[in-house]
């Protein structure tokens, strides 16, 4: 098993050595030590390694992630796994603001909390977080998934398309054209779905509440301007 050490090697030298990792490679099963906060850790993977950070690290961690299962062994700053494409990203502290921003595929597990706009502008990727979310998550949110154990805060979904929140907690205000939803047997299936991949067994998915959008801002209609 590789071991990169970042107190004695440089943090573009250990990204250029996971790019050149392909599909076929055998390394496939890396630790990072000593990250220290360090920024832009293990970005741009591009092939099926599974990859431990072993402390925190900051700024978008796992950014541009495709195939790769990433656990970060503490927290993590803004921007985790932001543009993610597809594989795992597990976080087992808490990160900061914008976590998954953008996110295209595959799968993001917070196992703290998570900061503001979580999921801002998420394009597919399905993301749990264990604790609480902060304002503004899922804003613009097109498609994909979003499950929060605990609370969000303020403006959840302003402006969401078509992406799905499930919530278990409380929802401190819900954002423009955010709304609560049935939660059907289909949902049902699909929380639980996504539960089993991320490992977190014993949760009902009954628990959990649905919000997305009321379509009334899809196009611009004066009778609800007052929504804008």
């Amino acid at each position: 098993m590789p071991t990169v050490d970042l107190a004695t090697t440089s943090l573009r030298e250990l990204n250029e050595l996971l790019h050149k990792q392909g599909a076929g490679t055998n390394e496939t099963q890396w630790e990072i030590l000593n990250p220290k906060g360090r920024h832009a850790v293990a970005v741009g993977v591009d092939a099926p390694l599974n990859i431990d950070i072993k402390g925190p690290v900051g700024y978008y961690v796992a950014g541009m992630n495709k195939h790769a299962n990433i656990v970060v062994h503490g927290s993590a700053g803004p921007g985790a796994a932001e543009n993610m494409m597809s594989g795992k990203v597990v976080v087992k502290g808490d990160v900061s603001q914008y976590a998954g921003a953008t996110g295209r595929g595959g799968l993001l597990v917070v196992e703290g909390n998570a900061s503001s706009r979580c999921g801002i502008s998420m394009k597919g990727i399905d993301i749990v977080v264990k604790g609480n979310i902060g304002h503004m998550s899922a804003f613009m949110a097109q498609t994909g998934n979003l499950v929060v154990f605990g609370d969000a805060g303020d403006a959840l979904g302003d402006s969401i398309y078509e992406a799905r929140l499930f919530v278990r907690g409380s929802v401190k205000s819900l954002g423009a054209d955010c709304v609560e939803k049935e939660m059907r047997d289909e949902h049902l299936d699909l929380v639980d779905n996504i539960l089993q991949r991320s490992g977190l067994n014993g949760v009902k998915p009954k628990d959990f509440r649905r919000y997305g959008s009321s379509r009334k801002l899809y196009n611009f209609n004066i009778d609800n301007a007052d929504a804008y």
